[in-house]
């Protein structure tokens, strides 16, 4: 097994070519959820009746300084509202607008709204609008909830572009690989705030852009719009959303800074911790990740997702972990009709036996991959499971039932077709073996073919860390 901890050179990838130049990228939110993105272009917003008002303007501070990349938007009653960026002239440009009463509305972090209230436009009108923002600290002071949490420190690093993942390889092989963006993965699916259930504070509508971006392929936009949204509103829901961007698009660093001071401000919270033991796992460091997941399954013993997280760690890694087994066991005991309850807790009993001849403990591991087949016969990675330990005791005829078993219900398994090539070899078997030998290579290379294009489509972050030698350990890995 390679080592757990991963170079410094590929987390620092900054690849000339990558860091984002110039103006940024224009997100036009309208009515059925569609948008364009340009530069030179006036926003053409697909509203439902037509007409050609146009609005258009110059956002600038106080001392009539443009402002690049403030949020302007437009809204009449019971219509989602349209937004567009400003460019780096400070310049902001509706066109296509239909006759009615708008709101206009002008947002920038740092800054206190700006808004014209009862904007009239007619069909065919032409309005040219500037818009000030002052200083958020010059502003009538606000009334803060005494519970509202205060945001950490600046941030230790810099998103400064994305770039193509293909090429890149990975620390551990690419099954260990394939783990870590499977965890990213699972973690990014614990979002559960969708923008509809967003109000429409400043922090709400950098959120809803945020969604937006990512959706049309824009995540170095998106995360800049999560990070916004987190500033102004650090609520737990804006934090995890955050940090689970950028685990997403593999820069574990950042993603463990975030997630660590998420879960200072939210202690109770169980997706943070989540997110944190995913980010050290994409970083190599599956003991640490396996710290945080036994704490956030102390936090709430009932929820399945911290022990599902251990055991898909522990199925592809061994970890040396006294807490994870005591935890997949309280698993199984809080859940024993739960099938993968059962076959991680077997697995996790596995990976720690001592000896090959601990018979008591073989025999228990035995019985809990029986109970996890039994209560689900299409568990494929237990009768997977059951054929290694079959194999181990020289029982080759019930290995290859085992795996064959598992093939049955999961065809493109590649891992049952390289063992049961070597029972196969085993028994004398060479034809037999030989075949599956084929068909575990031809899976093998689908998959990994597979992995790249994922990887291709799904873009990495280009970070830079900055005042690492300062940030607290437990945010940031030192170099190795």
């Amino acid at each position: 097994m390679p080592s757990n901890v991963p170079t410094n050179g590929v987390l620092r990838n900054r690849r000339a070519g990558f860091v984002l130049a110039g103006v940024a990228l224009l997100a036009l939110l309208i009515l059925h959820g569609q948008s364009t993105h340009g530069q030179s272009e006036p926003q053409r917003p697909l509203l439902q009746s037509s007409g050609d008002a146009t609005v258009r303007g110059v956002v600038h501070d106080s001392s009539n300084h443009p402002i690049a990349g403030a949020i302007v938007c437009l809204q009449t009653k019971d219509v989602k509202p349209v937004t567009v960026h400003t460019d780096a002239a400070g310049v902001y440009h509706f066109s296509a607008i239909p006759q009615g009463v708008y709101t206009l509305r002008a947002t920038m972090t740092g800054y206190a709204d700006a808004i014209v209230s009862s904007l009239a436009l007619k069909a065919t009108e032409s309005k040219t609008i500037d818009l000030t923002l002052e200083s958020a600290k010059v502003s009538p002071p606000q009334t803060s909830s005494p519970d509202r949490p205060e945001f950490f420190d600046e941030p230790h690093f810099t998103v400064a572009g994305v770039t193509d993942t293909t090429n890149l390889g990975g620390h551990g092989s690419d099954t260990v690989v394939r783990n870590r963006e499977a965890l990213a993965q699972a973690t990014a699916a614990l979002a559960k705030e969708p923008a509809a259930k967003l109000d429409e504070s400043n922090a709400g509508r950098h959120h809803l852009l945020a969604e937006t971006d990512e959706r049309q392929g824009n995540p170095l936009e998106a995360v800049r719009e999560y990070q916004r949204a987190a500033e102004l509103n650090p609520s737990e829901s804006n934090l995890f959303d955050w940090g689970s961007e950028l685990l997403l698009h593999r820069a574990p660093e950042p993603a463990i800074e975030v997630f660590t001071n998420g879960n200072r401000i939210f202690p109770h919270s169980v997706r943070l911790l989540l997110g944190l033991s995913a980010s050290w796992y994409a970083l190599g460091s599956s003991d640490k990740a396996a710290e945080r997941l036994c704490e956030a399954s102390d936090l709430d013993s009932e929820d399945p997702n911290p022990y599902l997280f251990m055991g898909k760690i522990q199925s592809v890694e061994a970890i040396e972990s006294d807490c994870v087994v005591e935890r997949l066991a309280r698993f199984a005991r809080l859940q024993p009709q739960n099938e993968l309850a059962n076959y991680y807790f077997a697995v996790s009993l596995w990976k720690r036996r001592k000896s090959p001849e601990d018979a008591a403990e073989l025999d228990q591991v035995k019985a809990l991959l029986e109970n996890a087949v039994h209560l689900d016969p299409k568990l494929s990675p237990a009768y997977l499971q059951l054929g290694i330990l079959y194999s181990e005791r020289k029982d080759f005829a019930s290995a290859i039932a085992a795996y064959q078993r598992a093939i049955q219900v999961t065809p493109e398994m590649e891992e049952a077709h390289y063992r049961l090539a070597r029972a196969y070899r085993q028994t004398g078997e060479t034809s037999k073996a030989q075949t599956e030998l084929q068909i575990y290579e031809k899976i093998s290379k689908e998959k990994t073919d597979e992995a790249e294009r994922e990887r291709h489509d799904l873009r990495q972050f280009v970070y830079q860390l900055r005042d690492a030698t300062t940030a607290p350990q437990s945010q940031a890995p030192q170099p190795q």
